[in-house]
């Protein structure tokens, strides 16, 4: 039964009808596209009526797992589910796997790397393994940089259309955190269009200063890109790694995405 049979009152089964997961279902209904819903909207995809409805969105308002957007007319997942959908990444069943992996791009390269994925306007840190040079810049796994001037963040931004990704960084603040720091969405998105022809992006200096940056996206379990994609990225001091060296890094990051493309296909 998926999401949407389930909030359907005719639908109804022994254990799978309560209050409880009639609210799960709809929370995976609004979860499962990248699109705002009306109430009008939502009582066409789900077949309940529109007072039940209103009642059920109250409910996950309240509790922070969506938010109303466009002045309330528009309902979208709120900052307690996604800090859930985050736990869950940073603590799921494959994370040893994914760390091994780190552990061995680490020793290859001889700099940190990390694992991270999109969470708003903001790339998240799932993992990370530092590396024993005794200058770095030390980011834990929970660590949260902006999408617009993170290499992790341009390749994620990259793989949506320039549609969701003009909505994404329209109402996000595009902080200027050094000189480099791209502010202006026009060039912002220039930028993305070279990151999608390399297919890599770099930070040159954009988030800390004499801190560069490359990043790579780890292909979806599938082979079809999608939101919840992951990046694997390497990052130095500009001292010890300048864009043209950590281009050199790119095939030893292209073998670690794939290995943990590898970890993700082979769930159950």
């Amino acid at each position: 039964m998926n999401a949407v049979q389930a909030l359907k009152p005719e639908a109804a089964e022994p254990g799978g009808d309560s209050p409880t997961m009639r609210l799960f279902a709809l929370l995976e209904v609004i979860a499962a596209k990248d699109q705002r819903y009306s109430l009008q909207a939502l009582a066409s995809e789900t077949g309940l009526p529109k007072p039940t409805l209103h009642r059920m969105l109250q409910q996950l308002e309240g509790a922070g797992l969506l938010q109303r957007e466009d002045g309330g007319r528009l309902y979208g997942t709120g900052t307690r589910l996604r800090r859930l959908a985050e736990k869950v990444l940073l603590n799921d069943t494959h994370h040893g796997a994914r760390h091994v992996v780190l552990r061995r791009l680490v020793d290859e390269v001889g700099e940190s790397c990390n694992i991270t994925a999109l969470s708003g306007s903001e790339v998240v840190y799932l993992d990370r393994v530092e590396t024993a040079a005794p200058l770095r810049f030390y980011l834990h796994p929970g660590s949260r940089v902006p999408a617009h001037c993170s290499a992790s963040g341009k390749v994620l931004l990259a793989q949506m259309s320039a549609a969701q990704r003009q909505r994404l960084l329209a109402n996000a603040p595009l902080e200027k955190y050094t000189a480099k720091t791209l502010t202006d969405l026009a060039k912002l998105e220039r930028e993305i269009k070279r990151v999608q022809a390399d297919g890599y992006a770099v930070d040159d200096e954009e988030f800390l200063p004499g801190l560069l940056c490359l990043a790579v996206l780890v292909p979806a379990a599938g082979g079809a890109p999608n939101l919840s994609n992951l990046c694997v990225a390497v990052q130095a001091p500009i001292m010890r790694l300048s864009a043209a060296k950590a281009r050199l890094l790119l095939p030893a990051l292209q073998r670690a995405a794939l290995a943990l493309s590898r970890i993700d296909k082979a769930a159950p």
